[in-house]
């Protein structure tokens, strides 16, 4: 039972990170075409701290991937990597039972 809490729990967190990750692509995409600014506080704030949870996860990923321009698929790849993951995790817990 205990396994299954834990599980429960990484799973969250890696729902958590796939929500960053669409919030991070949604205020770039805001960013880029100038519809909001980084002069603004809060959305300053809300970049500032998006980049600081995702970039350390993000940064192996960049490393690993071939460069391809002006276009980043690391968030994409991360996104995969935990749906990857958090199929292998409930397949546990079901074994597990």
């Amino acid at each position: 039972m205990f396994l299954y809490t834990l599980i429960e729990i990484v799973s969250l967190l890696i729902n958590v990170i796939v929500i960053a990750v669409i919030i991070q692509f949604v205020l770039s995409l805001l960013l880029a075409f100038n519809v909001v600014n980084r002069h603004n506080g809060a959305v300053d704030a809300v970049w500032t701290a998006i980049n600081a949870i995702l970039d350390p996860v993000l940064r192996p990923i960049r490393k690993i991937m071939p460069n391809t321009g002006a276009i980043d698929f690391s968030p994409m790849v991360l996104i995969i990597l935990l749906q990857i993951l958090s199929i292998v995790l409930r397949n546990v817990a079901i074994s597990a039972i």
